[in-house]
């Protein structure tokens, strides 16, 4: 069995006791079939909007600086940031070793770096040690690069809807029986079965909650270091 958006559909219309859709006419699809491709793309729009950093959304970037360029847009599809990940990429042309810059507020930025943003004093420009989260939706870098070094980081996507027959969800093929439960949700409804529908979304809901269980539900075991005291002594309490 193929898993792609095509083979989504058709569970969905299988369950239903509809006619299959092939590659060759599911673009063409209207009426209830259409209806079905928009319940699947909703049933995963769910799942991501459950949860904002599912593993199977985190991507790497690498951004090429621009020298004296300190503000950078974000990824058009990034949902979430992690801002603890930013590093300047290991360049030998550079003669630069891998360095993680620091986070540092909007605020420590415009108090202590600003100035840096306007000046054309080429001489204050050199490899960034810190980035901050501007309000515009754009990251920023201090120092202002002298050179074009290669910046990465690390985000969650919001993925695009599927479009063509072949897409493949993000979300890994294992949790499809979650998609489709989503999607029948939104297709019985559609058949206005609204009994059915609640039983639908109540497998949705326990489908998504293991989901969480499974994939972003950790518990690092710690080990303590606290040294405890041994019997007392005549001198008093004494930790060897």
């Amino acid at each position: 069995m193929a898993y792609n958006f095509l083979d989504l559909v058709n569970e969905v219309n299988r369950r239903l006791n509809e006619v299959e859709l092939t590659s060759s006419n599911f673009a063409s699809a209207t009426g209830f079939y259409a209806h079905n491709k928009d319940a699947i793309n909703a049933a995963i729009r769910d799942i991501n909007h459950v949860h904002y950093e599912w593993p199977f959304n985190h991507e790497v970037k690498e951004q090429t600086l621009t020298a004296g360029t300190i503000r950078y847009a974000f990824p058009a599809d990034a949902n979430t940031i992690d801002f603890d990940s930013f590093r300047i990429k290991e360049n030998t042309g550079f003669g630069t070793k891998t360095q993680k810059l620091t986070l540092i507020s909007y605020e420590d930025y415009l108090n202590g770096f600003v100035d840096q943003e306007y000046t054309t004093e080429t001489n204050k420009r050199k490899i960034p040690e810190y980035v901050f989260h501007a309000p515009s939706l754009e990251l920023g870098v201090v120092n202002a690069p002298d050179q074009a070094y290669t910046l990465v980081y690390e985000y969650y996507q919001v993925p695009a809807d599927l479009s063509v027959y072949s897409d493949v969800p993000t979300v890994p093929e294992r949790f499809r029986h979650v998609i489709i439960d989503g999607a029948m949700l939104y297709a019985y409804l559609f058949r206005s079965n609204e009994q059915a529908a609640t039983l639908a979304k109540g497998k949705f809901d326990e489908g998504v909650k293991r989901m969480r269980t499974m994939l972003v539900n950790r518990y690092v075991n710690m080990r303590s270091g606290m040294i405890t005291p041994t019997k007392a002594t005549a001198f008093g309490d004494r930790v060897r």
